[in-house]
């Protein structure tokens, strides 16, 4: 559920994206009416206003996010602000130009983040993040909780190239395509690594039963 829950703003960035697409001269209606103000230019066509829409609608569910959580009395995660953060940087650069471009470049800023996060972590504040997040489930050996703080590095070091090459070079004028391949691709290469450490980690949690 909490995948889930991570993987909201995707959802919504996905549907609201294809819903403009499908229908992009109100999709265009809707921008130039309501959101002319934050516009370079006051407005855009109907190829740009999808994204527009889709961009603002991930924003706002990002948002949406913290402040259930908040009003919870529940702990936001460092992450979930950070990309709140990120999507308002990138994404408001996106709107305001109305340039897929910025958009774009955001997932691959948060994985890199994300593994620079967990390295510095690490060996600056020797302190293992992943550790942190599953040591009060999992009880395993050091040199294990090493390795899955390197894997999930690289694995978030390597999404972050994956994307930019399918936004800019596989999908360079699809960026339909690339919508999609970021709320499933990405989502699946995400649960495909999942599954591979759960494997890997099966043998730990026996010991752990015995």
């Amino acid at each position: 559920m909490k995948i889930l829950f991570d993987f909201l703003p995707l959802l919504v960035f996905f549907a609201c994206y294809k819903l403009g697409g499908m229908h992009p001269e109100a999709a265009q209606a809707f921008v130039n009416t309501y959101m002319s103000g934050i516009l370079s230019g006051g407005s855009v066509t109907a190829d740009q206003a999808p994204m527009v829409i889709a961009t603002l609608a991930g924003i706002l569910a990002n948002a949406a996010q913290i402040v259930y959580l908040k009003v919870r009395g529940r702990k936001v995660d460092f992450m979930l602000w950070l990309s709140l953060f990120l999507f308002v940087v990138f994404g408001g650069l996106t709107i305001y130009f109305h340039d897929e471009i910025f958009i774009k470049w955001k997932p691959t800023m948060i994985y890199w983040c994300f593994a620079v996060g967990l390295l510095a972590a690490r060996y600056w504040f020797k302190n293992n993040l992943i550790r942190k997040a599953m040591g009060s489930q999992l009880t395993l050996p050091d040199e294990v909780w090493e390795k899955l703080n390197l894997s999930w590095t690289a694995f978030f070091a390597a999404l972050g190239f994956i994307n930019l090459f399918v936004a800019f070079v596989l999908f360079k004028s699809d960026t339909a395509s690339w919508v999609s391949f970021k709320a499933f691709g990405t989502t699946g290469l995400t649960f495909a690594f999942i599954i591979v450490q759960t494997i890997y980690l099966a043998k730990y949690m026996k010991d752990e039963e015995v």
